[in-house]
Parts: structure tokens; sequence; C-alpha cells
């Protein structure tokens, strides 16, 4: 609990000559509201009393004393308004782009176990309530306290007993206010993890929406948006009705301070002890008084908020990533690409049965090697091991005799290529996505990228060549289209290894051939492995491994394989057939 105090108290350490000329105007607003009580009643005690001989100067005076006090009010109003506005919003960028980096680091295989529209919501709706909170909260302190206070000190000058009466409602307050911010708490917590299961829906309708509009299953997402609604509806209801009790019940104790202070100042006023001017007085710092109790009704709910959603936030930043460097990882410059693999085996937690197990392979520098077999034997996930996408179980992986695990993650991703059966191409133009693959790179970088990867000519034919705009995941592009923008980002890479996750197998004809020419200029002089759904397209490879649900079941060349009449011939003969 204290590293999460010291974590939220850390991000006003940029901002601390802002937040002390925000505490400094929350102090003089505090003063100037407690100030212009005693001047009305200096006015309607000493001036107006009709015993001052200037009296008309001293008025004026007063006035213009008055007036100064306002504008100095107004004053600070406004730089806590804008200038702690802008504070807190500066301090909900930091956490934002922190939880981003965070959210980075992290492995395949938390997001396998995550929503998307859950991480969205933490990283949006959160941060914001998170932003009123280090703003309004200290601020709202701040004035409450100093308005409280000064107003007790006030009024216990004016009567004491009267002051002693408001101040018996205090304790009962502070045990109603108690009990139910516990329960706005609970509710907010839920309800914040409603909005998080709405974007989660939202999310994964809108990425499906061609598919949801080709099953004409539109009624389907709309049942399941409102079912998700309206469970935050609920969630809300319970808070919004915590709240209301809270709210009305602070609201209904300033209302009873308030006529038993007109009571019992009327009866003080009958037996003398009271003039109106004191009861004046004591009226209007009762409204003082009330003012910080409004303050903290509103600061309870910016709290119970803010805590909720930094709760939720730490959550997050101390989920440590189960990939990270070595203390003394080495940085990898420019590999050769020979891979081995040493007695590897992998699952992907302890729930689950091993996906593969002591796999043993050695992949010679600038060897094609083609891996086949049925699907779920562990194709994919073989390959995602090299790049550490995923932790082995046991075993260990080399590149060029080194673990792995020695070297940094960063260098060792950058001398891996990899193209996907399903690419992702980001919004933006033709040139920003093949950029991707060198951020540095020069037009003609980009342009001799898109040849190799015969993507140029039908990059011309569009309407503004390089920089068209391919729509949010390249939906302006057919499939062939986009996966020739994929090898023209790893061109421009151009990384040692290189690895094809079935990168033909969704494709026509037309479209599998010209990506298909691609891929083999890419091969060349590269270490390359090829995840193989057509056996067709792996015929040249020099080395075909055999996969199995046991492991390793056969390799060698496609001829050599068709020879041993095992489980590559059987799937070669089947395919032939369909």
């Amino acid at each position: 609990m204290n590293s999460r105090i010291k974590k939220f108290l850390s991000y006003y350490k940029p901002y601390l000559g802002l937040f002390y000329a925000d505490m400094a105007c929350a102090f003089m607003i505090s003063a100037v509201t407690l100030v212009l009580p005693l001047c009305i009643r200096y006015v309607t005690k000493n001036i107006l009393d009709g015993n001052m001989a200037n009296a008309h100067q001293q008025l004026y005076v007063m006035g213009a004393v008055m007036l100064v006090l306002v504008a100095i009010h107004t004053i600070c109003n406004m730089f806590v308004d804008y200038q702690g506005h802008t504070m807190g919003a500066m301090m909900e960028r930091d956490m934002r782009r922190e939880l981003f980096e965070h959210y980075q680091k992290l492995s395949n295989r938390f997001y396998d176990e995550q929503k998307t529209g859950q991480l969205m919501t933490r990283i949006t709706n959160d941060s914001f309530s998170l932003s009123e909170l280090y703003h309004h909260g200290p601020e709202d302190i701040v004035i409450s306290m100093l308005k409280f206070v000064g107003a007790f000190i006030i009024l216990i000058n004016i009567d004491v007993k009267l002051t002693l009466i408001v101040f018996l409602f205090l304790p009962v307050m502070a045990v109603y206010s108690f009990y139910f911010n516990k329960r706005m708490n609970i509710a907010l917590r839920k309800s914040k993890d409603r909005i998080g299961d709405i974007n989660a829906q939202v999310e994964d309708t809108l990425s499906g929406i061609r598919v949801v509009k080709s099953f004409t299953n539109e009624p389907v997402e709309e049942r399941k948006f409102a079912y998700e609604n309206n469970r935050f509806v609920q969630s809300r209801k319970e808070g919004y009705k915590s709240e209301a009790y809270f709210s009305a019940g602070l609201i209904a104790f300033t209302q009873l301070i308030t006529i038993a202070v007109i009571v019992f100042g009327g009866a003080g006023m009958l037996h003398s002890s009271l003039d109106l001017a004191d009861l004046l007085t004591f009226i209007l710092c009762i409204g003082i008084l009330i003012e910080p109790i409004q303050r903290l009704v509103n600061f309870a709910r910016l709290y119970q908020e803010g805590i909720t959603a930094f709760d939720r936030f730490m959550e997050m930043l101390e989920i440590e990533p189960d990939i990270q460097d070595s203390a003394d990882a080495i940085e990898l410059a420019h590999a050769q690409g020979n891979v081995e693999f040493k007695q590897v085996s992998f699952k992907y937690n302890e729930n689950y049965d091993y996906v593969l197990k002591d796999i043993s392979l050695d992949i010679k520098a600038g060897e094609y090697v083609a891996f086949v077999g049925a699907s779920g034997v562990g194709k994919t996930t073989l390959c995602s091991l090299i790049p550490r996408f995923y932790e082995i179980t046991r075993g260990a992986i080399l590149l060029d005799g080194k673990n792995i695990s020695d070297i940094s993650l960063h260098s060792l991703r950058r001398n891996i290529g990899i193209v996907q059966q399903d690419v992702y191409l980001f919004a933006g133009t033709i040139s920003d996505n093949i950029r991707y693959g060198k951020m540095d790179a020069s037009e003609e970088e980009i342009m001799e990228a898109a040849k190799k990867a015969n993507a140029h000519d039908f990059i011309m034919d569009l309407p503004d060549g390089y920089d068209s705009d391919i729509g949010q995941r390249g939906v302006k592009l057919s499939g062939g289209q986009k996966q020739r923008l994929s090898i023209a980002r790893v061109f421009l890479k151009n990384p040692p290894v290189i690895i094809f996750d079935e990168a033909t197998s969704a494709l026509d004809n037309e479209s599998e051939k010209a990506v298909q020419e691609s891929l083999e200029k890419l091969t060349d002089n590269r270490t390359t492995l090829v995840i193989a759904h057509r056996l067709s397209t792996v015929r040249n490879a020099q080395r075909i491994i055999v996969l199995t649900d046991s492991g390793i079941d056969e390799q060698g060349t496609h001829e050599e394989l068709i020879k041993l009449d095992g489980t590559y011939a059987n799937l070669y003969n089947l395919q032939l057939k369909i």
C-alpha cells in the first residue's frame, strides 16, 4: 500500500511549481471567502450604527477593499480552473504514456488472456478519472480545510454555545459519509469493469463487421451489445443510488444546521446574548461552513472514481513482463542466421499440455527449411519461440551459437523478419506501412523494396501511388496486395532470418504466384523458415521438417520424403486428390 501511495504522489513531481502555485491560489480563495463576512460584519456593526463621524468615507473604503478582494478571488479562481486542469491533463498524459509503454513490453501470453476493449478502458476512461482527482483533490482539501477551520474560529469567537450546537451534527455526518462512501467505491469499481466490457464488445463487433454483415447477424451483435449495455446501466444505478443517499443526506444535514442556527441564534437575540450583526455574520459563516462540506462531497466522488481507476491502473502496471532482457544481455549486430533448437519443450501455461516436447533441430545459415504437419501440431508455436514471443518451458534456442535468452530482445527481433498469414497493416498510406520495416528509410528505398516484392506496379495504378490511403487494416486492398506490402516491409528491414507463417494459404492462384515470386527473392542468402499449409509451395525447400503431436517425425527433401512413403507422402497425396 505504501508503495502505491508513493507511486500516486510521484506524478506530481514534474509539476511541483505549478502545484504550489495552484495551492497558493486555493489558499487565497479560502482567505478571501473568510474575510468578506468579516468585512460585512465590520460594516453592519461599526459603520452602520451611525456613531462614526466619517461613516460615508469608511463605507466607500470598505467597498473598495471588498472589490479588491473579489478581484483577487476571481483571478485565483481562474488560475485554479485553467492551470489546475492543465496540470491534471499533463499528469493524465504521463500516466497514459507510461501504461502504453508498459503494454508494449508485455508478451503475447498476456494478450492471449486479455480483451482489447478492457485494456483501452484502462488507458482512456480510467486516466481521465485520475486527472480529475489529481487536480481537484488537493485543491478541494486545501480550500475545504481552510474554510472549515477559519469558519470555526470566526463562529466560536461570535458565540461558543451556538458553535457547539452546530458541531454536534458533525460526528453523525462523518459516520453517514463513511458508510455511503464505501458503497460508492464498490459500485464505481463494478461500473468501470462494465464499461470495459462494453468497449471489448464494441471492439470485437467492429473488428469483425464484415463477417457480421456477411452472415446478416446484426441482431445477434445488437443483443450482445444490449446485454453489456444493460449490465453497465445496472452497475451505474447502484452507484447513483449510493451517491444520491450520500449527497442528499449531507445536504439535509447542512440544512438542519442552518435551521438550528436560525432557531438558537434567534433565541440568543431574544435574550440579548447575540445582536443582529453577529447573527448575520454567523449565518454567512454557516454558508462558508456548508460550502466545504459540499466540496468534500464532490471530493469523495472524485476520490472514489480516481482511486478505483488508480487501482485498475496499478493492476496493469504491476504485471511484470514475463519476457525481459537478462541483466547482462548482449547486443547482436548482424546475425549470420544459424538457428539451433536443443531439447526444446513448450506449453502455454501450467494447466495446458506440452505443445512441443524435446525438439532438437539444427538449421544452418542461409538454409531454406519448411515445417509441415496437421493443424495444431505446433508449427507456428515453434517459429514464435525464435523471436521470444513466448518463453520456452525447457531447453534452449541458439542463434549463431548464442542462447537467445542472453540476447537483448530489440537486437534479437531486429535480426528476424516475419511474414504472417493474417497481415496487419496500419491505417495510413502505403508508404507509411512499408516504411514500418525501417523507419528512417528514404522514398527510393521504399520504392526499391516494393519492386522486389512485386508491389510497385499495383501501387502505381492507385490514384495517389505510394501516398494512397489504405484504410483501417488495409481494407482498400486485396489479400494478395496486402501480403506483398508485408513482404516489402520485410525487404526493407533486411533481416538475416525470415519466417513465413503460411503466407500464401489464403490467396487465389494469381495472387499466390505473385507473392511466391516475392518470397523467392526474399529468401536469397537468408535463413528461411516456412510454415506451409499447401505442400506444393515448399517442394523446393532444402529441407522439410514433418511435425506430429510426438515431435519431429520426418525430415528431408521433397523427393526423399516421397520415397520414404510416410507421413509427408500421405499428406502430399491427400492434397493432390483435393
